[in-house]
């Protein structure tokens, strides 16, 4: 039987990559649901080839313009946020892939897991702003989530067929980003048409500019600590420039398993969607004999203090990684309209997690609370 699938961002960067897969398996998996938030031309195009159940834009001005767009093809259209909430309660959704970027996504894969419907997450910062909420509520519902970032994919591939009890440590593996080495002079300096030239990855504008001050990682670990039900010190951060070895395992006996490929995001969307098989796929090959030097090292946490500070946030609880995502998404959006520096993003989300009240057990309502005040905090902070 084919999977039918909602995608959750399908004008992105993971989405578009979705829907090659999807594609690829015409057999196997059909699409259900499209929704994008502002680009309305890509999500008709989307729409009229792959001609879904239905789709949303979050964007309500630009309902009349998709709808009108695809009214001869029959697809149902929504508009808005709560529509984006709802879409996901379809009983013809079997998945549903978040592939929305930011704070955003944690309402509609909330409502997702109370669906039942099964989860693949691209969308880290549901886990980092709610991990406790999150697990529990799909374990009450019996809904499973598989990881579809590459490193947090790559460690769920070499915990196949093993016990989480086994786990002496996980490496969270780092290409370092375009500013590896670099001292705080030198990052002082940056714009960012520098910032979002990954060296390995293809990603949106918000994930690069993570990516190279570390903060991508730092959410990583706080997301890694909710998935495999790990604690803060078996979590380490290994900065591996090649890309190529995506994460590894140690075990209690001493021995190590790691998940190597190409950089391509492909591989773990398809294991994603295609778990708990492995589906044939024409995705390049990697050769021993094209890398034969892989090189590992520590991260710098001190010019790059986004992953200090992340760490930090998930040793503290409660809503402290809340705090350090809204401020987070605030001061990249500062930073891409060149109304701060690239180091004075961590100053503010610094003060932000010193200044926001802390709830040590916070409830939905208070999440929400947090991240407006935290939001509002925040662009006060820049000039």
């Amino acid at each position: 039987m084919k999977k039918h699938i909602a995608i959750l961002g399908s004008t992105g960067s993971i989405g578009t990559q979705a829907i090659e897969v999807i594609q690829q398996h015409p057999e196997r998996f059909e699409t259900e649901v499209l929704t994008a938030q502002n680009n309305a031309d890509l999500l008709i195009s989307q729409a009229i080839q792959l001609k879904p159940n239905a789709v949303v834009i979050g964007n309500e001005q630009y309902y009349d313009k998709v709808k009108n767009a695809l009214f001869s093809l029959g697809i149902k259209v929504y508009a808005g946020e709560e529509s984006l909430s709802q879409i996901v309660e379809m009983d013809t959704i079997d998945m549903v892939l978040t592939a929305m970027v930011g704070y955003a996504g944690l309402k509609p894969t909330i409502k997702a897991i109370e669906a039942g419907k099964q989860i693949a997450l691209a969308n880290k910062e549901t886990l980092v702003v709610a991990g406790d909420l999150i697990t529990k509520l799909a374990q009450e519902k019996g809904v499973s989530i598989y990881p579809v970032d590459s490193e947090h994919s790559a460690i769920f591939q070499c915990l196949a067929g093993e016990y989480i009890k086994s786990i002496e440590k996980i490496y969270l593996t780092a290409s370092g980003g375009p500013f590896r080495g670099k001292d705080r002079e030198f990052l002082s300096k940056v714009k960012k048409e520098q910032a979002l030239k990954h060296p390995n990855w293809k990603m949106g504008c918000k994930v690069t500019i993570d990516s190279a001050s570390l903060m991508n990682k730092g959410l990583e670990v706080i997301e890694a600590k909710w998935l495999f039900g790990v604690e803060v010190d078996k979590i380490e951060v290994v900065v591996h420039p090649q890309s190529i070895v995506h994460s590894l395992v140690q075990f209690i006996d001493g021995s190590i398993k790691a998940q190597m490929g190409l950089p391509d995001m492909k591989l773990p969307i398809q294991y994603a969607l295609s778990y708990p098989e492995r589906l044939k796929s024409d995705f390049p090959r990697f050769n021993f004999l094209d890398y034969p030097h892989l090189t590992f090292e520590k991260p710098d946490i001190e010019n790059f203090r986004n992953l200090a500070l992340a760490y930090q946030a998930l040793k503290a609880g409660g809503n402290m990684a809340c705090i350090l995502n809204a401020a987070n998404e605030i001061v990249v959006s500062a930073f891409l309209k060149d109304k701060i520096g690239f180091l004075e993003m961590s100053d503010i989300i610094e003060m932000c997690m010193q200044k926001i009240s802390f709830i040590k057990q916070p409830t939905y309502e208070d999440f929400v609370i947090t991240d407006k005040e935290t939001r509002t905090f925040a662009k006060s902070l820049i000039k």
